[in-house]
């Protein structure tokens, strides 16, 4: 196969390199099917992308090498991709701002393939006029402890889910593409973060006290062996999550991939039923499974009076 080859995508010119270069050497996955395959997912992940500022992990070398970060656009971006110039809370470049690309559209997605940007993660918010608007999506992480693991993560999604429902919030469950899980959820993007972020941490702590022997909302990792640890602080404004649909860097190409309410009470789905073929067609049978956290959902109830916050 040729190094570089030139292609038309929606009427946009690239340049693709390297097609045959392995980045998953483990099972053989090349660039070129890391290309096909955030081609054919675009229908249902480009709605999961779109006016988010996007945090990429690129793995040039491969899985296998080290990866990289990057908020900043790269260089010799097209120039028409979509750019937002936003603050930069920690950066580590010392920058009190930084050009984020917005991936809005199929070319712009192929384009970060071709620079084995394997990993695409996204903010809350989206952008607005003047910077980020409020969040418009609630998420919890759910990391287990040894000796826990996903089927415990399935226990507490499924509390989690069944909390959730009384205040209006609908849970759309996914696996992180790792070990763990995800639990989002529509909110109305009329809060803060911090009051979106403070709702996700009292119903933590309510599970808390619930199951004790099964849950901690509690960050210090010398309390979460055995526990399914919820990690409400993932709404924070300046924290991101990977996107669904996102691929992961692991031995096998895993995805981030929702699933069922049907699963979860069976116990979730084990990585060899999550990579990026299975996930392609398990959205020719079930279409988008998280398309409702692109509609507007509600406001998060406040504390109750007298709450101490």
């Amino acid at each position: 196969m040729p190094d570089r080859i030139r292609v038309s995508v929606d009427g946009r010119e690239l340049e693709l390199s390297n097609l045959d270069k392995v980045l998953y050497p483990a099972v053989g996955f090349t660039k070129g099917e890391v290309i096909d395959y955030y081609t054919r997912i675009a229908p249902v992940l480009l709605r999961h992308l779109e006016g988010r500022a996007l945090t990429r992990i690129r793995y040039p070398n491969g899985v296998d090498a080290a990866g990289f970060f990057e908020k900043n656009t790269p260089a010799s971006t097209p120039d028409w991709v979509h750019l937002e110039r936003l603050p930069a809370p920690g950066s580590s470049t010392g920058r009190g701002e930084l050009d984020y690309v917005v991936v809005d559209d199929l070319p712009t997605l192929v384009w970060l393939a071709n620079l084995a940007a394997l990993e695409l993660h996204t903010p809350q918010w989206r952008v607005g006029r003047n910077g980020p608007k409020p969040p418009d999506f609630m998420v919890v992480d759910l990391d287990p402890g040894p000796p826990a693991g996903l089927s415990e993560c399935c226990a507490v999604a499924l509390l989690l889910r069944d909390r959730l429902a009384p205040d209006g919030l609908t849970a759309y469950p996914k696996t992180s593409g790792k070990k763990g899980m995800q639990l989002m959820c529509a909110v109305a993007g009329k809060q803060s973060a911090e009051e979106v972020s403070e709702y996700a941490k009292r119903v933590a702590e309510e599970l808390e006290r619930a199951e004790p022997k099964l849950v901690t909302s509690k960050m210090a990792k010398r309390l979460r062996p055995g526990k399914v640890f919820i990690d409400w602080s993932q709404n924070s404004a300046a924290k991101t999550t990977v996107t669904p649909y996102s691929l992961r860097a692991q031995p096998s190409p895993t995805v981030s991939t929702p699933l069922t309410w049907d699963e979860v009470e069976s116990g979730g789905i084990v990585p060899a039923d999550s990579t990026a073929p299975v996930v392609l067609d398990r959205v020719d049978r079930h279409g988008d499974l998280m398309a409702g956290l692109c509609e507007p959902g509600p406001r998060v109830p406040r504390p109750p009076r007298g709450t101490r916050r």
